[in-house]
């Protein structure tokens, strides 16, 4: 009986060491991660052997409490946020809501601009008028210009600007300049050097062309003495044919202007190529004579023969004769 209860007790013992070797062995693997026990087995007591099974019961002795200052310390992780911890910090909604409240200033309102038109005249050599216009909201447009009957157009500049010269027909010489939309402005200036002057003039619109030519003492086609806006002839003869217009601009009005001395014998002829544009029909002009202090202006019309006389020349003579009997009556 001793026997068998000592091999009980032998065998119960060996069951309880099988058990916690398998136990260690299951929990080897998470030594890494999980807190040791704070559990401490000590004296084991033996028991008596009698008929009932060996028992073996352990005492568990709880660890020490830790003092206040040894507890251990717990760290919260800060917010993740993408801002700078100091700007985090600072933010305040409340203050974006009164920000995005706040009304945003008006825009500042530009001036309107000055579209004060304004015009100079100044009298120059040979008793010609310059002229200088300023039309800041007229820039690049169609303007005409009027003198005495005398009527041609012009462009004024990017910026509304134009400088200009006109052929005085009376001593105190008065322009009128017409803008696009009919605004107009005018202007007057005495001519100290008019005394003595004549001057003729043709004047046509667009593509009906005339040609002035004046012949001095006599002279012939392309002598000394012919005087046209092509041929100027030579030095020392006082007439000059002035070509006035800008022929570029819508509905251009062109002009030629022929200024000569009272004591010059010369003969005026009016000249007209027969074109594609103007073949067939009438074109219009009109001539003006400045003699002696008055202004005489007289129409033109002339019949153009049919297309197929194309590059063909119709003249007309004693234009200046005419024209100063008239004066004259």
């Amino acid at each position: 009986m001793i026997l068998q209860r000592k091999l009980t007790l032998v065998v119960a013992t060996g069951a309880i060491a099988l058990g916690a070797g398998h136990y260690v062995q299951e929990k080897a693997g998470d030594r890494a991660t999980a807190e040791p026990l704070d559990m401490i087995v000590s004296d084991v007591v033996p028991v008596a052997a009698g008929p009932a099974d060996v028992t073996l019961t352990p005492t568990i002795i709880e660890p020490p409490a830790l003092p206040v200052d040894a507890a251990p310390i717990v760290k919260v992780p800060a917010p993740v946020t993408d801002a700078p911890p100091e700007r985090f910090a600072a933010a305040d909604p409340a203050a974006d809501l009164v920000k995005e409240a706040q009304p945003m200033p008006a825009p500042a309102m530009a001036p309107p601009p000055d579209c004060t038109v304004r015009m100079d005249l100044l009298p120059q050599p040979d008793a010609m008028i310059g002229l200088s216009l300023l039309a800041p909201c007229h820039a690049d447009q169609r303007v005409v210009l009027k003198h005495a009957g005398l009527a041609v157009t012009a462009r004024t500049s990017a910026s509304g600007a134009l400088i200009a010269a006109l052929p005085a027909l009376t001593a105190v010489a008065e322009v009128e300049v017409i803008l696009t939309g009919g605004e107009k402005v005018r202007a007057s200036v005495p001519m100290p050097d008019f005394a003595g002057v004549q001057r003729f003039a043709v004047q046509w619109q667009d593509a009906d062309a005339f040609q002035l030519h004046a012949f001095e003492n006599g002279a012939g086609y392309n002598q000394p003495g012919h005087i046209s806006a092509a041929y100027t002839g030579t030095s020392g003869e006082s007439g000059v044919v002035t070509l006035l217009g800008d022929g570029a601009v819508n509905l251009p009005l062109l002009a030629e202007v022929y200024t000569f001395g009272p004591a010059q014998k010369t003969e005026l002829v009016l000249e007209a190529e027969v074109t594609e544009n103007t073949c067939g029909r009438e074109i219009l002009g009109e001539a003006i004579l400045a003699t002696g202090g008055s202004v005489e202006i007289t129409d033109l019309t002339l019949s153009m023969p049919d297309c197929d006389a194309v590059g063909d020349i119709l003249v007309l003579k004693n234009l200046l004769q005419d024209m100063t009997l008239a004066i004259a009556n």
